[in-house]
């Protein structure tokens, strides 16, 4: 029993790790005030949960869960090229709530409140994943190509420059490089591995409905990254464990499960003050959170 619940958490810990390293590209290393990431973690969601039930392969639906959370920031970074900041944010925000609409009311298609239910297990190749710590392999795997991939990105001459922007975006339009079209590229990448993140989920759960995806999913992944600190894979993927595991202590103190889940917040948010107050660039942030 213990082992089975821990493998559990280690699945989470897994897809929460996809998810905040992707917004760390966007939010870290470009500057995007990005807080529609949990909208393309839904897409990938929906996407391959709708793909899957209508007989597509599990890889292929990954894939293309993907691809069209890829596409969706490619659309929104076209859509906010000329927002910064703030307005950026609120931009984001509501992409989030136009998704969630979408989803909640899209009945024909996504069977809205009631949800998708009976999503089945990843199968390729002729392995099976239905056994949860099965799962938990395939979960590491694609934890640890999203981290080469996205560690990859920000040591490149490309990640030099998406620091760059975010450090100074007028001085860097200056050298010549396109802002716009780097930030795009950034948004479209950060969204790609939150689809792979959000298939995962939706395969795991078995259950995917529009309350698994809104605001309030967000701040703990907004909480690991930035407590983790801004720029830091490393500090990412500590924060993601810390955060993931701490709460879960209050289990094991008989606190009603009625209390649990607004417990669970308070102490998300003691630590994002503390972290704010005491050491602002997180774990092992390199730049502050302004």
């Amino acid at each position: 029993m213990i082992e089975a619940y821990f493998i559990h958490l280690l699945i989470l810990i897994g897809i929460y790790i996809i998810l905040a390293i992707s917004l760390q590209l966007t939010l870290g290393f470009t500057g995007l005030l990005n807080l529609g990431h949990i909208a393309f973690f839904a897409i990938g969601a929906y996407t391959a949960a709708l793909l899957t039930l209508n007989g597509t392969p599990f890889i292929i639906a990954l894939l293309l869960a993907g691809v069209f959370a890829m596409l969706s920031g490619f659309l929104l970074s076209l859509l906010t090229k000329k927002l910064k900041g703030d307005y950026l944010a609120l931009a984001t925000i509501a992409f989030t709530f136009v998704v969630y609409a979408i989803a909640l009311n899209w009945t024909k298609l996504t069977r809205g409140p009631l949800g998708l239910p009976g999503i089945p297990k990843p199968s390729f190749f002729g392995i099976s994943f239905s056994s949860n710590f099965s799962f938990l392999i395939l979960t590491l795997i694609i934890v640890l190509i999203t981290y080469l991939i996205i560690k990859k990105i920000t040591i490149s001459p490309f990640g030099k420059v998406l620091e760059a922007i975010r450090d100074d975006e007028l001085a860097t339009k200056v050298l010549g490089k396109n802002t716009f079209k780097m930030k795009g590229y950034a948004l479209a990448i950060s969204a790609f591995f939150a689809g792979l993140a959000g298939s995962l989920y939706a395969h795991y759960i078995t259950f995917i409905d529009p309350s698994s995806f809104t605001l309030l999913q967000l701040i703990p992944i907004l909480i690991i990254v930035i407590v983790g600190g801004l720029a830091s894979l490393r500090g990412t993927i500590i924060a993601t464990i810390v955060l993931i595991l701490l709460p879960e202590v209050l289990r094991f103190i008989g606190i009603p499960s009625t209390i649990l889940g607004p417990m669970r917040q308070i102490i998300y948010a003691l630590i994002l003050l503390l972290i704010l107050i005491y050491k602002p660039k997180g774990f092992y942030g390199k730049v502050e959170l302004e």
